[in-house]
C-alpha cells in the first residue's frame, strides 16, 4: 500500500538542503470492476467529486489488501523470526541508503550508501487538519498522532513530544483534494523558502503515493534533521490512515529508505504489515543510539553497530 516508493525523497531548497526522507505508495490499481466498499466514515455530500472518488478507490484498495492477507497489525510473531544479522543487514539498507536521488525530487537514487541521518535535538509534533477534515476525524487522528509519539519517544529514548503547530518543527498534516491550496499555503508557511520543485510534489501528488515525509537539514547539505513536514491524505480508510501515521512519523526521524528483506516491518513495499513491529523498533533504537553519529558513513558505522548487536545478544532475557 503505503511503501511502493518507499525511498529517499529528496528536493534543494533555497539556502536549505532537504535530508533524504521518502514518500509512500500504493500498489498498481485495482480493477474498476471491483465493487467499492462503503463510503468512509465522515464522508460529506459537501466534498467535491474528486475527493469522494479518491476516497472511493482508497476504500477499495484497503479492502483488496486485506483481502489477502495484508496490512497486519500484529507486529509479527513466530511465523517472522529474525536475528542480529537480519537486524544489521536491513538497518545498513534502510539508514544509509536512498532510493530517490539527493536533491532530485523523485529521480531514482544509485543504490550507493549515504551518511546517517537524524535530529540532533527535540523532535516537536503537531497534528494539523485541513477544513474538509470533520471534528470527530481530527480527534481520532490526532490522538494515533500522539499516542504514537510517545511509544518513538520511549523506543528511541530521544525526546520526541506532542506540540502546538506553532511552536512544533514536524508537521503532521491531513488533508484532502479539497484542501489544496491550504496545504500549499501551508507547506510555504512551514518552509518558506521551499523550492519550486519541492512544493510541486504537494501540488501535483499522483494517487499511487498514498502518502509522504519530507525531512530538511539544519544546515546547507547537512544530515541534521531540523524540520519535516508529513502529509496524509483525508481521503484515507482508518488502517491505512493509521499506517501512514506509522510510516511516515518513522521515517521522518531518519529511516529513509526500505528494503525487500526486511521482515517483519513496514520498512519493505510489500504491504505485509500496517503498523511498526517488534524489528522496526530495533531499528530505531540503533538509529539513536549515542554511539553512532550524525553523518556518519556505513563504513564508520558498521563495527560499531556490530558492538551494539552484540551486547544486545549477550543481555540477559528480561
Amino acid at each position: 500500500m503505503r511503501r511502493a516508493l518507499f525511498a529517499a525523497l529528496c528536493v534543494v531548497l533555497a539556502g536549505c538542503d532537504a535530508a533524504p526522507v521518502p514518500p509512500v505508495a500504493a500498489p498498481p490499481a485495482r480493477p474498476d470492476e471491483l465493487a467499492p466498499p462503503p463510503a468512509p466514515a465522515g464522508d460529506s455530500a459537501a466534498r467535491t467529486t474528486e475527493s469522494r472518488q479518491l476516497a472511493a478507490y482508497y476504500a477499495r484498495v484497503q479492502a483488496d489488501l486485506l483481502a489477502q492477507g495484508l496490512l497486519r497489525t500484529d507486529g509479527g510473531g513466530p511465523d517472522t523470526p529474525y536475528g542480529s544479522a537480519d537486524i544489521l543487514r536491513n538497518f545498513e539498507r534502510i539508514a544509509f541508503f536512498d532510493e530517490y536521488t539527493r536533491g532530485a525530487g523523485l529521480r531514482p537514487g544509485r543504490n550507493v550508501s549515504g551518511r546517517l541521518k537524524r535530529w540532533p535535538g527535540p523532535v516537536r509534533i503537531a497534528a494539523e487538519f485541513g477544513a474538509s477534515v470533520p471534528p470527530a476525524r481530527r480527534t481520532r487522528d490526532a490522538n494515533a498522532v500522539r499516542g504514537y509519539a510517545a511509544r518513538l519517544a520511549q523506543v528511541t529514548g530521544h525526546p520526541i513530544s506532542v506540540s502546538s503547530p506553532r511552536a512544533a518543527n514536524f508537521h503532521v498534516l491531513f488533508m484532502g483534494e479539497d484542501d489544496r491550496d491550504e496545504l500549499l499555503a501551508r507547506v510555504r508557511g512551514i518552509v518558506p523558502d521551499i523550492a519550486p520543485d519541492a512544493l510541486a510534489i504537494f501540488d501535483d501528488l499522483p494517487r499511487s503515493i498514498h502518502c509522504l515525509v519530507l525531512a530538511f537539514s539544519g544546515t546547507s547539505g547537512g544530515y541534521d534533521y531540523a524540520r519535516a513536514i508529513a502529509f496524509i491524505r483525508a481521503e484515507h480508510p482508518d488502517l491505512m490512515r493509521l499506517a501512514c501515521i506509522h510510516e511516515e512519523m518513522a521515517q521522518g526521524l531518519g529511516l529513509a529508505n526500505d528494503s525487500p528483506r526486511a521482515r517483519p516491518s513496514i520498512f519493505n513495499d510489500d504491504d505485509e504489515f500496517a503498523l511498526l513491529t517488534t524489528h522496526d523498533e530495533e531499528l530505531l533504537r540503533l538509529l539513536y543510539d549515542p554511539r553512532l553519529e550524525i553523518g556518519m558513513r556505513l563504513e564508520e558505522a558498521r563495527p560499531i553497530l556490530r558492538d551494539i548487536l552484540e551486547g544486545r545478544d549477550a543481555a540477559p532475557e528480561s
